[in-house]
């Protein structure tokens, strides 16, 4: 199955967008789709460790999600594997689509770019294991994984500009 890709070239030198991807101060001010506050952030960044959050949706809902970091190499690459979870970190369903892959093998690639810019790309995949169907759902997904990646990588556009 082909990766979903998304990236962005952020006015910010590499080791500040890093930083933004893995210091939980620096999290809490940015993750998550546009419109959703984070209120809970727990980062142990390092392999096997993980990114717990807890975000309030627009609407009032909550949600939570996390990260299990497999490889952490600074400040090039991150690969993880996300899901959604509950407030002590189990995996649980998406809320809004319950075929969608349980986990989604997610790797980050930060690459310097002239004048200081850095380029960062998402690559997605359903997770080893998943169903036929969570594939299905996956490939389906496209359009609302590059409006939510959007609304990401903007929130993260506007916390590096400050």
């Amino acid at each position: 199955m082909k990766p979903f890709e998304t990236s962005r070239v952020l006015d910010a030198p590499r080791v500040k967008v890093w930083k933004a991807w893995t210091e939980t101060d620096r999290l809490k001010q940015w993750w998550g789709p546009a419109g959703f506050k984070v209120h809970t952030c727990k980062v142990d960044l390092r392999p096997g460790g993980s990114f717990l959050y807890g975000m309030t949706a627009p609407d009032g809902t909550e949600m939570w999600g996390r990260f299990v970091y497999r490889e952490i190499k600074a400040p090039q690459r991150l690969v993880f594997i996300v899901s959604f979870s509950d407030a002590k970190g189990g995996v649980t369903r998406h809320p809004w689509s319950p075929n969608w892959p349980l986990e989604i093998h997610s790797t980050v690639m930060f690459e310097e770019h002239a004048g200081g810019k850095t380029k960062v790309t998402v690559l997605w995949t359903p997770a080893d294991g998943s169903s036929e169907l969570e594939c299905k759902t996956f490939e389906e997904g496209r359009d609302s994984m590059k409006q939510g990646w959007g609304g990401t990588m903007d929130q993260l556009t506007a916390y590096l500009s400050k």
